[in-house]
């Protein structure tokens, strides 16, 4: 039976841990971030991926800087390590210690979308379709030689929740199906492209904010790559408001100006003009100091709080 550690953090890499765990392969070692702090009381937390090892006594190793840490993972004596959104970059004696050498499951077609945030950034760009790759790992971020690929569409309705969880399985997947191959040697390595990647580093809190200046598309994708987090924003009277949710619309609104409310719709959704003269209709908001609510419940707690002709910053 091969042996193999799993080296992943967030929910993303729980469903590929689970195949793993159902499959006809040892998991010897799970290694994860450490336990943070989480929640407004700042409660120290297990990452998704260690909960679930322990569910299957399972060894989780939690180094806080694997770079200056990773030789106790030398005693597991694996055949391959398998990583999926770990965090941390592995050192090339680590990456070259399994018979069969170190693969990642990324979600994006590389070599487009390398780095931490690929699924918001195929929303962010108005990407028609992105994938996950099988790769081998190499030192530098996301360029090793790519095993296989298995490309799936985006729906203009998914948001990074949807899309998220949708990679999550198909990676699952595309795992078990290419492990047989790797294992027999017989599984393609195709160099990536340096000159043709692309990079998507992890959501600063610029990008979070909302320019009503961009056309409604933009907007939407903004607001769809960053939901449900870290969330878009904009400010309204001086205060920050999250929007959490809106949808498209091709009505045009001439003379307006961006991030002006030209409509307010029966207490249910609230137009914003964009610089393309085209609105979005924002369905779900979460003012200042309040819990996240559709625009129903914010009319019926203050049916003034938004009115047409106001702005948006």
């Amino acid at each position: 039976m091969k042996k193999i550690i799993f080296m992943g953090t967030p929910d993303f890499a729980v469903p590929i841990l689970q195949a793993l765990i159902q499959s006809t392969y040892e998991i010897v070692l799970v290694v994860t971030q450490p336990d943070r702090p989480k929640g407004r009381k700042r409660v120290l937390s297990a990452p998704p991926v260690k909960e679930e090892a322990l569910k299957h006594q399972i060894p989780v190793f939690q180094p806080e800087k694997l770079r200056t840490a990773y030789e106790e993972i030398f005693s597991y004596e694996a055949d391959l390590i398998v990583t999926a959104a770990y965090g941390q970059l592995l050192p090339k004696e680590l990456l070259d210690y399994p018979t069969f050498g170190s693969i990642n499951v990324h979600a994006s077609l590389l070599p487009k979308l390398r780095g931490g945030a690929p699924i918001h950034y195929a929303l962010l760009q108005g990407k028609k379709e992105t994938g996950i790759t099988i790769m081998y790992m190499v030192e530098k971020l996301d360029a090793g030689d790519i095993i296989t690929q298995e490309k799936i569409p985006i729906l203009q309705t998914d948001h990074v929740g949807t899309l998220h969880d949708t990679l999550s399985i198909v990676g699952a997947k595309t795992l078990l199906r290419t492990l047989p191959d790797i294992f027999a040697r017989t599984n393609d390595r195709i160099k990536q492209k340096d000159e043709e990647a692309t990079f998507a580093a992890n959501i600063t809190r610029e990008q979070e904010k909302i320019d009503w200046h961009k056309s409604n598309k933009e907007v939407y994708n903004q607001i769809r790559g960053l939901h449900p987090w870290p969330v878009a924003y904009t400010y309204y009277d001086g205060e920050r408001m999250k929007i959490w949710w809106g949808e498209l619309t091709d009505e045009h609104y001439a003379d307006k100006k961006p991030g002006e409310i030209v409509q307010v719709k029966e207490h249910e959704s609230f137009t914003v003009v964009c610089g393309n003269n085209k609105g979005i209709h924002i369905t779900e908001v979460q003012p200042a100091g309040r819990k996240r609510m559709t625009v129903t419940e914010l009319f019926r707690g203050n049916p003034n709080f938004l009115q047409v002709g106001q702005m948006l910053e």
